[in-house]
């Protein structure tokens, strides 16, 4: 049976580059051949959710949204609109951050759809978050002597949006790769603006947010959004520091109370991502090993030409 690709983002009506990592994903998961149709579909661009399902062939659909969090969007909007009507969160069976998929009928078309959890809560993603900073400091060994801060949006409308933050942050502590790793946010404490008071000699504690060896000089900040946008083109880098101004940029890296900040832009961005969405899939059952080791090792060629 033939198996298809259906990426779920939010896009935007402003930001004419909001969809722009979403149809680049694509791209590189259709260059595959592992599934026999790929598309893209929108909240707020077109393709939109509610047709998505009406251009696809396949009668079994994998069905991967390309969001940061559970919440709102992933719980609610996205089965309304594929219609998915015997949609249940706790198909999931999530604390927040270990959705895996739920197998359901489309009410309309009668695809079979396998709806996965979102990338942002894959465990992949802390690999892609590492990528990101090798990207940004051109460095396949960064780690020793960096600190690496995780960013997200935070909001107490949505618990689990912090928890995504903190799961990737803590995951990549495990890692003991860099000295200090941080979760930070912008709506919330700890906060972005604050960047460099959680990199220096007091080490934080693992209850979530810091976890350190040693003082850095050198600050590598992720974001943990899909695309590059108000937040991470004009937000973040005002409130680090980086620029009294975004309309005047900044260095990369940028150097900020005598430390030096490699800011990455939205991690969403990252070619690497493609194997987030494909590893989801995986999960759900879709045959697509060969295709993961294939856009793996893209990368990986990438990264070495780049040296």
């Amino acid at each position: 049976m033939d198996q298809a690709l259906v990426i779920a983002a939010h896009g935007s009506h402003l930001n004419a580059e909001s969809s722009t990592p979403t149809f680049s994903h694509a791209d590189t998961i259709r260059a595959t051949g592992a599934f026999s149709e790929v598309r893209e579909s929108f909240w707020k661009e077109e393709p939109h959710f509610r047709e998505a399902l009406r251009t696809v062939d396949a009668e079994e659909v994998y069905l991967v949204p390309l969001f940061i969090s559970e919440g709102y969007f992933t719980e609610q909007v996205i089965p309304r609109e594929f219609r998915l009507d015997d949609w249940d969160p706790a198909l999931w069976d999530s604390d927040g951050t270990s959705a895996d998929s739920a197998t359901l009928t489309a009410d309309d078309t009668g695809q079979t759809v396998h709806y996965c959890g979102p990338v942002g809560t894959h465990d992949s993603m802390s690999d892609v978050i590492v990528q990101r900073a090798k990207s940004v400091t051109d460095d396949p060994d960064v780690g020793d002597g960096f600190g690496l801060a995780v960013v997200g949006h935070g909001t107490e409308r949505n618990e689990n949006s912090a928890k995504a933050i903190e799961y990737h942050a803590d995951r990549i502590a495990k890692m003991d790769r860099f000295d200090e790793v941080a979760a930070l946010f912008m709506d919330e404490d700890p906060e972005v603006d604050d960047v460099t008071d959680f990199f220096g000699s007091e080490t934080h504690s693992a209850s979530g947010r810091s976890h350190g060896r040693r003082p850095c000089e050198d600050i590598v900040v992720v974001p943990l959004f899909i695309a590059d946008g108000y937040h991470t083109q004009e937000d973040i880098p005002e409130d680090m520091g980086l620029c009294e101004d975004y309309r005047d940029g900044w260095g990369v890296p940028e150097t900020v109370d005598d430390r030096r900040i490699w800011y990455a832009g939205a991690v969403g961005t990252e070619p690497l991502m493609a194997d987030v969405v494909l590893e989801r899939a995986a999960d759900a059952g879709a045959d697509v090993r060969a295709a993961i080791e294939q856009v793996r090792g893209e990368t990986d060629d990438a990264s070495a030409a780049g040296d």
